[in-house]
C-alpha cells in the first residue's frame, strides 16, 4: 500500500496591518479652526484698540468739538462757531509761538538730525567697547524728561552754572545761555538733541549693520574713500530709515513743550514760547479751553497736511528711482 506524501497545512493568510491613515477631518473643521484663530487674534488686539480709542481718538474728536464752543470745566458748553479761531489768530503771542516753533524745528533738523547719524557711523566703525558707548549714548533717553530739563537748567545758570564755569576756566567770554533772548532757543535745541538722540542712534546702527559688506568692499576696490562710501553706499542703503526719522523728528519738534516749560517758562521776552506752550497757557492759565482746542486743531491740521505731502513726495520719488 503506497503512502501518499502528506501536504503541509496551508498557511493562514497574514493579517492586514491596520490602516495608519488619519481620519479625514469633518467638513468645515478647518474653517472653524481658522475662525477661532482669527477670533483670538482680534481679542488680543481689542485691548490696544480700546486704549487708542479712549486715550487718542476720543480726545482728538472731543478737542475738535470744543474748538467751536465756549467751554470751561464745570459749566455747560456754548456753541460759538469760529470765534475761538478768530480770537487765537489775533493774539499777539500767536505769531511768536509759530515763529519760535518753526525756528526750533529748523535748528533741530540742522543740529539734532545730523548728530545722531554721525554718531551712528562712528559707533559702527568701533572695534572695542561697543556696548559701553552704546549704553552711554542711550543713557539720556532713560532719564525722565523733566529731570533732564532741570539738570540743563542748572547747567545753563549764568552765575554758577557748569557751562559758564567751564568758559571761565578756559578764559573765554561767558554767555546768558537760556536767559538770553538770542541764545535761549538754541540752548533748548541742544537740550532736546542730547535727551532724545539715543533712540535715533540705535535705529541708525541697526540700519547700518543691515548693509551688505560686499558693497563696501566693492567701493574700496574702486578706490572710494570714507566720505565717498558714505555718500554712495551708506546713505542710499539707509534712505528709507533717514526719511522716516526725519518725518518723525519734524512732528516731534513741532510739539516741543517740556524744555520751554521747565527751563525758560516761555521767556525771555517770549523768545521760547512755542505752540504747545501757548496751548498750555490758554487751557491752564487763561482757563480758555475753547481757544486751546482751536490752537490744537490748527496744529493737528498743519502736521497732518505736512505728513501727507511728505509721504506723497517720498513715495513718488521712490517709484521714480
Amino acid at each position: 500500500m503506497t503512502k501518499t506524501a502528506s501536504r503541509p497545512p496551508a498557511e493562514a493568510p497574514a493579517a492586514r496591518p491596520a490602516s495608519t491613515k488619519a481620519p479625514s477631518p469633518a467638513p468645515g473643521a478647518g474653517r472653524r479652526r481658522r475662525l477661532g484663530d482669527q477670533a483670538r487674534a482680534y481679542a488680543f488686539l481689542l485691548g490696544g484698540l480700546l486704549c487708542f480709542a479712549l486715550f487718542s481718538w476720543y480726545p482728538a474728536i472731543r478737542a475738535v468739538v470744543i474748538s467751536f464752543q465756549k467751554y470751561t470745566p464745570g459749566s455747560s458748553p456754548e456753541w460759538v462757531g469760529t470765534d475761538n479761531f478768530t480770537r487765537v489768530l489775533h493774539d499777539p503771542e500767536f505769531g511768536d509761538a509759530w515763529r519760535n516753533t518753526l525756528t526750533f524745528t529748523g535748528l533741530a533738523l540742522l543740529i539734532g538730525f545730523a548728530v545722531p547719524f554721525v554718531l551712528a557711523l562712528v559707533l559702527n566703525e568701533l572695534r572695542h567697547a561697543k556696548a559701553f558707548f552704546r549704553v552711554a549714548v542711550y543713557l539720556p533717553v532713560m532719564i525722565p524728561p523733566v529731570v533732564s530739563a532741570l539738570l540743563w537748567k542748572w547747567f545753563y545758570d549764568p552765575g554758577a552754572g557748569l557751562a559758564n564755569e567751564a568758559l571761565r576756566f578756559l578764559h573765554l567770554p561767558t554767555s546768558n545761555w537760556s536767559n538770553g533772548a538770542d541764545t535761549a532757543l538754541v540752548s533748548l535745541v541742544l537740550v532736546a538733541t542730547w535727551a532724545n538722540m539715543g533712540g535715533t542712534v540705535l535705529i541708525y546702527l541697526a540700519a547700518l549693520q543691515s548693509i551688505p559688506g560686499e558693497l563696501y568692499e566693492a567701493a574700496e576696490l574702486d578706490g572710494a574713500n570714507l566720505l565717498q562710501r558714505v555718500r554712495h553706499v551708506t546713505i542710499p542703503q539707509t534712505r528709507f530709515v533717514i526719511l522716516m526719522l526725519m518725518l518723525l523728528q519734524i512732528i516731534a519738534t513741532m510739539q516741543v513743550f517740556t524744555e520751554p516749560f521747565v527751563i525758560t517758562g516761555g521767556g525771555p521776552e517770549n523768545a521760547t514760547v512755542t505752540v504747545l506752550y501757548l496751548i498750555y497757557k490758554y487751557a491752564f492759565l487763561y482757563n480758555d479751553f475753547g481757544g486751546a482746542c482751536a490752537l490744537s486743531v490748527m496744529l493737528l491740521v498743519l502736521l497732518g497736511l505736512f505728513s501727507a505731502l511728505y509721504l506723497r513726495l517720498t513715495r513718488t520719488d521712490g517709484e521714480d528711482t
